[in-house]
């Protein structure tokens, strides 16, 4: 397939088809990251939730992925990207609406945002699978990584900007509306990536039957790995133990702390402010002090930013370590994101890629169908802070696995050749 001209001087933008995605993904990513903080806030002030109803939405949201990750992985491998795209966006814009009308005439219940957050988990999940194959049918392979930058960049300001806005809207006008806005934004995202035009090769319709073979030879390459054998489970473990102190912590800020909603959006934000500077830091850090050298400090900094949350006091005083938590998880996320995935499509062949990011990705947001009701009980049972600091015990021991694995001394691989140290399985 022939890639669209770029315009002289023009960059990564010069590309149309990639222009249009970026914008779709800007307006997306702005409207998915207030939507998390939304739905919470929606869920404590609208409809006076606990800390086991909030377990269970984020539960519902995650389920899809651990029941159909690993076979979307391989069925979106299968079909054209952009229709995905566009029918993913817009099953959210639906089912966000229909939160936000339900609850605005005050007919909203939980086991209802339950299930519109299992519609939005199941459709981000096939955009995500498909998201990542439709980049390179835009621009050309040379100009990948500036494509890809130019996307971290996008989602890492939205992950600012998303939070901040939400707790704007609900403190001004009210939680559903709030849900509402995010709704606009998916609709825009599916409007935008439909003018898109691309050729897509047809499917290869002799692989169809090999849905089974297929997952497990993905499985094979990652748990069969030396290397991302042992960055896979403390990867797993790290997100179980993220989402048990994630689940409670709006909670927390508001029911402890005492903070208002655009209080708790501005900390929110604080992490994607940091993220965006650590990202940018990070590949000259990889290539200084060597990429798995890197990626073990930011693990380590993640405790310590809930540590920092879970020590914080009420009021002001208590505001201002939310700030410094979130700005150093922010730090760890901008860190080590890039690298863990760059290294891992290193050394994997291109085959494979689609089927190791699905097995990862898929096992990673799947635990959070446990973690997330988890954190809900302890917090209801033994209090806010202990759910933090039970995510503080787990997330050392993340930090603690990938510290003593092979992982720890890993460098990306010249071109063309393995990463060192690597073995296949």
């Amino acid at each position: 397939m022939a890639s669209v001209p770029s315009r002289r001087g023009g960059g990564v933008f010069g590309y149309p088809g990639f222009t249009r995605l970026w914008l779709a993904d800007s307006v997306k990513w702005l409207g998915f990251f207030g939507t998390g903080l939304a739905v919470q806030l929606l869920l404590i002030d609208t409809l006076a939730a606990d800390q086991r109803d909030l377990g269970l939405a984020r539960s519902a949201q995650w389920l899809p992925m651990l029941l159909f990750g690993l076979v979307v992985g391989v069925l979106v491998d299968r079909v054209p990207r952009r229709p995905v795209l566009v029918a993913s966006d817009a099953v959210c814009a639906l089912a966000l609406a229909a939160l936000c009308a339900l609850g605005a005439v005050g007919q909203l219940s939980v086991p209802l945002v339950a299930a519109g957050m299992f519609v939005v988990g199941a459709a981000s999940m096939c955009s995500l699978t498909a998201h990542q194959s439709h980049v390179p049918r835009l621009v050309p392979v040379h100009d990948l990584p500036r494509a890809n930058s130019r996307i971290e960049q996008a989602m890492t300001a939205a992950e600012s900007v998303g939070p901040a806005l939400a707790g704007l809207l609900v403190r001004t006008f009210s939680a559903p509306l709030a849900v509402g806005v995010s709704a606009l934004a998916h609709a825009v995202s599916a409007l935008t990536v439909s003018t898109i035009r691309v050729d897509e090769p047809v499917p290869d319709a002799h692989r169809r039957g090999r849905v089974l073979a297929d997952l497990v030879e993905g499985a094979r390459w990652v748990y069969g790995h030396r290397v991302l054998a042992p960055y896979a489970v403390a990867l797993h473990v790290w997100f179980f133990f993220n989402s048990v102190a994630l689940t409670v912590l709006v909670f927390y800020a508001s029911t402890e702390l005492g903070l208002g909603p655009a209080a708790i959006g501005v900390a929110l934000a604080c992490a994607g402010v940091s993220g965006v500077v650590a990202a940018g830091a990070s590949p000259a850090l990889a290539q200084r002090f060597g990429l798995g050298a890197v990626a073990c400090v930011a693990d380590w900094l993640t405790p310590v930013a809930v540590a920092v949350a879970a020590l914080a006091p009420a009021g002001g005083p208590g505001l201002a370590l939310l700030v410094v938590s979130q700005a150093i998880y922010g730090t760890a996320s901008g860190l080590k994101g890039p690298l863990d995935l760059s290294y891992r499509n290193a050394v994997t062949p291109d085959r494979l890629r689609a089927r190791m990011n699905g097995t990862i990705r898929s096992i990673n947001y799947g635990t959070i169908v446990v973690s997330a009701p988890l954190g809900g009980w302890v917090a209801a049972t033994y209090g806010n802070r202990t759910a933090l600091w039970l995510g503080v015990v787990g997330l050392c021991g993340a930090a603690l696995i990938l510290t003593l694995s092979p992982y720890r001394t890993a460098r990306l691989p010249e071109a063309g050749a393995e990463a060192p140290g690597h073995q296949g399985p």
